[in-house]
């Protein structure tokens, strides 16, 4: 049984994985920022967190932690005409400081395994280039560097690995999927003509997390359906 923190536990990608952890018998402990949630398993424990917040409070945490998943994210596409240099700074609070006071604040429980993993999420749009994008692209590319920067400093006990999904049905994308049109559309954009799902994001993080992936390092693995390869 392994110890793992998965921020942003309780709902889309971070719901997923944090029920496939639980039910692979893990101790999880999960933050959910605004909408409180409570578990019935003895396995699964969740904590407020705002990884806004200018300090953390990780003291719920054990002394071993073996694994990391930050699953925070935003998406707004608009002309980048229309966005303002304020957004970009608040978009990259959220998902690029808030990873590293996470990774900072844990790095003494990561430490104490003897082999700990940390996931990070990017997105298809970084390497593929789309339009409306420079706004997720900016701080999720910002991720990719983070990713391979730690992967190299923190080798070799701490295995830091990023995942890049194309567009996922959770409520973070509820905007892009409130219709049988748009979702029909954003399916026929995928080489496999569907939208991703949770479940398909989520097991390819529990399996960097786990010590299956244990010579897998500083790389961004793309979740897309084939849209960032394939034409």
């Amino acid at each position: 049984m392994a110890n793992y923190l998965i921020i942003g536990g309780s709902s889309g990608i971070g719901s997923a994985l944090v029920a496939q952890l639980v039910e692979e018998g893990h101790q999880v402990f999960a933050t959910y920022n605004t909408h409180p949630v409570t578990s019935s398993f003895s396995n699964l424990s969740y904590y407020p967190l705002n990884v806004l917040d200018e300090t953390l409070n990780l003291s719920f945490l054990p002394e071993k932690l073996d694994g990391i998943a930050f699953c925070p994210g935003a998406i707004q596409l608009k002309p980048f005409a229309r966005i303002q240099p304020a957004d970009f700074i608040v978009d990259y609070h959220l998902q690029v400081v808030g990873a590293i006071k996470v990774i900072q604040g844990a790095l003494p429980a990561l430490k104490n395994a003897e082999q700990a993993s940390i996931v990070l999420f990017s997105t298809v749009a970084v390497q593929l280039g789309l339009n409306f994008h420079s706004l997720v692209s900016a701080s999720k590319g910002a991720i990719e560097g983070l990713t391979k920067s730690l992967a190299a400093e923190l080798a070799p006990k701490i295995r830091v690995n990023a995942i890049a999904p194309s567009l996922t049905n959770t409520p973070l994308a509820a905007g892009l999927l409130n219709s049988d049109q748009k979702m029909e559309a954003n399916a026929e954009r995928h080489p496999l003509k569907r939208v991703g799902k949770p479940e398909d994001v989520s097991a390819m993080a529990a399996f960097l997390l786990s010590p299956k992936t244990s010579w897998i390092t500083g790389q961004i693995l793309s979740v897309d359906g084939g849209m960032g390869a394939l034409k």
